[in-house]
């Protein structure tokens, strides 16, 4: 099956912007020429070295010198030492700007086994070893474009989670209709099954 490529500028762009369009796109991890793992996306945030919640605020280091890398690579961490998480590099060069992949959901699993950021990687098996590799040109870990697009009424905009820092940002989005969401805003009900874009 041909994938939908991402426009040659997609990941050029502030993390802000990317973010919601990385909504409804295919995470997928091939383990061998058999076994693949397939999910879609269902919700991310939005980091920038402009504010305090961002891993290159003060300066870079050797833990983060890959979120001031090329745009459209994959930026991993461990979260208190414990959880991998995915990242996207976005913007420019010499720029800390990423994408957090907090939430995807995976078809024929609990829709839950990919609820958070460590969950995520856990799912997919993936580690440091993913640092810093192309986002779309290579065969083993790679994001492909979506089938179809959300309308802004399918997506919730809301403020990003388990950070100390510029809480206030409202740099997190998710899919509404999904059960697969890390955590839903206050009111918003947990909708009775999963319509996702596929």
């Amino acid at each position: 099956m041909e994938e939908n490529l991402f426009p040659k500028n997609f990941f050029y762009r502030h993390s802000k912007l990317v973010a919601p369009d990385l909504i409804g796109c295919y995470l997928i991890k091939n383990n061998n020429k058999k076994d693949q793992v397939k999910g879609i996306i269902v919700e991310t945030e939005a980091y920038s070295e402009e504010e305090e919640a961002c891993h290159g605020y003060r300066k870079i280091t050797e833990s983060n010198k890959s979120l001031f890398g090329k745009p459209g690579t994959f930026y991993i961490y461990k979260s208190y030492g414990i959880h991998h998480c995915l990242n996207i590099v976005t913007d420019k060069e010499n720029f800390a700007s990423g994408v957090l992949i907090r939430a995807v959901f995976i078809t024929k699993e609990n829709e839950r086994l990919a609820s958070g950021p460590g969950l995520v990687t856990k799912a997919f098996g993936i580690d440091i070893s993913f640092n810093s590799v192309e986002v779309i040109n290579n065969n083993s870990l790679r994001i492909s474009q979506r089938d179809s697009i959300p309308e802004q009424k399918d997506l919730i905009q809301t403020t990003r989670i388990g950070i100390s820092k510029a809480k206030n940002i409202k740099w997190r989005w998710y899919l509404k209709n999904s059960r697969s969401v890390s955590k839903r805003v206050k009111g918003d009900r947990t909708p009775k099954s999963n319509n996702q874009l596929s």
